[in-house]
């Protein structure tokens, strides 16, 4: 019995001598469990910026986690959820894609924003992709001024909510909240209103640029123009660039805001299809002026371009007419320096100062005919 006893022991023993390091090994060799996604109302949840509840155009009081506001909107009607996010990160987006059911495509395209401006549709969710800007003040231009910042702002309109994701400074959102907050009758209206609201400030900050861009150009026009001030290629370059960067935004938002207000657009209420029709009118024109002040532009760097050449040409005049003036004093030298014996005035006592006379009446005489001609 002891017997048996001990080897029942030495088995359990040699078993444990096995497996303890096959189960080290296996916890070294598996892959690491993914880390859980925190919810989206966790406390710390630096991204969100505000999140709310509307019933109706009014703000309901409380603070409200996105989770739980959007379960209360679906219990209320004529309500809605705007959550508020500024730079998320990926977990943090992938918490708030959970509770509201987001495409992956478009909540990697939030995250990354590196998007230009669209519609797209997921379902019963539009996402759309703004591009912001912002003037850049400045005292001068020169080669490196930065003109116009741009940043993005994604906004994920669903029936019961809308996300608004900011990144960068070129357009902050908290202004557009409160001043939509004061106006019931078209908060009341769903998410859509915000998404005008946004739509709008993004398009007036465009509106801006606009109006400083083109005070720039007359500026630098004058400097092209000007009588004795001619300004540098690379600013003129600089302020291309900078243009290109802000048609960048402009352009390309045409499309998105045509589709909106579109008749055969159901997602649209008719109400808000009038003020994005406005919108419409405001970016058309800030269009038009942002591709005249390219032309405008490229006329200036090619007058620019013109002016350098005509004053390459006057300074290879200048260098030319000296050129000559030099050329006649040199031919005469050289005649009187062959040495030969029999050359004429060469035994004149007042030959030498002749020659010299003779060759500073010929260079006054070219350097006048060189002056009425404008060569000099």
């Amino acid at each position: 019995m002891t017997n048996e006893i001990n080897k029942a022991g030495l088995g359990r023993a040699r078993t444990r001598v096995w497996s303890d390091p096959v189960r080290a090994v296996t916890r070294i060799l598996a892959p690491a469990e993914p880390k859980a996604v925190p919810p989206p109302g966790f406390a710390g949840h630096d991204a969100i910026v505000d999140c709310a509840l509307y019933v109706d155009g009014l703000r309901q009081p409380g603070e409200w986690t996105p989770e739980d506001a959007l379960d209360a909107a679906r219990r209320e009607s004529k309500a809605f959820v705007w959550v508020g996010l500024h730079e998320p990160s990926q977990v943090t987006m992938a918490g708030i894609a959970e509770a509201f059911g987001l495409h992956e495509l478009a909540v990697e395209d939030a995250v990354n924003a590196e998007q230009r401006p669209k519609l797209e549709l997921f379902g019963e969710i539009n996402f759309m992709v703004l591009r912001t800007a912002r003037y850049v003040r400045h005292t001068e231009l020169t080669e490196n001024t930065e003109v116009v910042e741009t940043g993005h702002v994604m906004l994920f309109i669903g029936p019961e909510f809308v996300i608004s994701v900011r990144h960068g400074d070129a357009c902050k959102l908290s202004p557009v909240r409160a001043d939509l907050e004061r106006r019931k009758e078209l908060l009341a209206q769903g998410p859509w209103a915000v998404a005008y609201a946004i739509t709008d400030h993004v398009v007036d900050l465009y509106t801006d640029v606009s109006d400083q861009i083109e005070t720039d150009l007359d500026n630098l026009e004058n400097e092209v123009f000007g009588r004795h001030v001619h300004g540098r290629i690379q600013r003129i370059y600089q302020m291309k660039r900078e243009l290109v960067e802000f048609k960048r935004a402009v352009v390309p938002l045409l499309r998105p805001i045509m589709q909106l207000t579109e008749s055969t657009n159901r997602h649209v209420p008719k109400e808000v299809r009038r003020f994005f029709r406005d919108v419409q009118d405001h970016l058309v024109r800030v269009a038009e002026q942002v591709n005249g002040y390219d032309d405008l532009l490229n006329s200036i760097l090619q007058a620019r371009l013109a002016q350098v050449t005509v004053e390459q040409n006057n300074d290879m005049r200048k260098i030319a007419a000296w050129a000559a003036i030099f050329a006649v004093g040199t031919f005469i030298a050289g005649i009187y320096g062959m040495n030969f014996t029999y050359m004429p005035e060469l035994g004149w006592h007042y030959g030498y100062p002749g020659v010299l006379a003779l060759i500073l009446v010929s260079a006054i005489a070219l350097y006048r005919w060189f002056r009425r001609s404008g060569w000099l």
